[in-house]
């Protein structure tokens, strides 16, 4: 049997290419399209395993490692964990849609008994479906996540304690302290953090103005994203917006 190295490793480019460009669409990832060609080129140089006698656990390891690295040098390492989740996913949703497609027309069945019918799939069909259907994945999946991503979960860092909360950014909530520009995270009355030391920060709403009672905390994490520069007031009204704990700050909404 001939195999043509440099077709195979086109093949190989181009789904790899595929899927790192669709887990970073899902993910949002902020990483340059030289750096997706890259990490398909190494993905790809896995066909020279083919020259080598591995058993089965080790060629699975092997491919572990591989994709190790094929994440590193694509996205690096701040979200490792849920980037080498997504490529793995993305390519069984992938490898799924196309097996699903060729056995349909590339096999008949008589009862629970199938046997080929000689229509194989075209590479060419394979090329051109492949890119459509990972559009409309990456477009769906986004759309799914937007409904979710009303609400946010919160961790607020205070002291040797961390509250888990669940918040909500508004973009109305343009509360800054004027002293340090920090944001300010407005926190429902019936949470009951603590805050030994506080001191106020003015605020103007319509048609009232006052001042609210605000405290520096060491670190707060949204969905994953790190903000250190903000503070945490307590509302002086409890606020019941579909059972969220705090609202957050517009200045967040770039990151989110």
């Amino acid at each position: 049997m001939k195999v043509y190295l440099d077709l195979v490793f086109f093949i190989n480019f181009f789904f790899d290419f595929l899927i790192l460009l669709a887990t970073k669409v899902v993910l949002k990832e902020v990483v340059p399209l030289w750096r997706i060609f890259l990490g398909s080129f190494v993905a790809s140089c896995s066909i020279f395993l083919l020259f080598l006698s591995l058993s089965n656990l080790e060629l699975f390891l092997v491919k572990i490692m591989i994709s190790v690295v094929i994440i590193l040098v694509t996205f690096g390492r701040r979200n490792f964990l849920s980037d080498i989740i997504y490529f793995y996913l993305i390519s069984m949703i992938l490898g799924g849609f196309l097996y699903l497609f060729d056995i349909s027309f590339t096999y008949q069945n008589k009862g629970v008994v199938f046997f080929g019918n000689g229509l194989g799939l075209n590479l060419v069909v394979i090329v051109i479906l492949a890119p459509i259907f990972l559009f409309f994945y990456s477009k769906q999946y986004k759309k799914d996540k937007v409904k979710m991503s009303v609400t946010h979960s919160v961790e607020i860092y205070v002291g040797h304690k961390v509250y888990y909360l669940k918040g909500m950014l508004d973009t109305g909530n343009q509360l800054k302290d004027p002293c340090t520009g920090k944001s300010v995270i407005l926190i429902n009355s019936t949470v009951g953090i603590p805050m030994p030391r506080y001191f106020y920060v003015p605020y103007k709403a319509l048609n009232t103005e006052g001042v609210i009672p605000c405290c520096k905390v060491e670190r707060v994490i949204v969905d994953d994203h790190v903000f250190s520069k903000c503070l945490i007031g307590i509302s002086k009204d409890r606020f019941s917006l579909g059972g969220v704990d705090c609202i957050l700050p517009n200045q967040f909404k770039e990151d989110l």
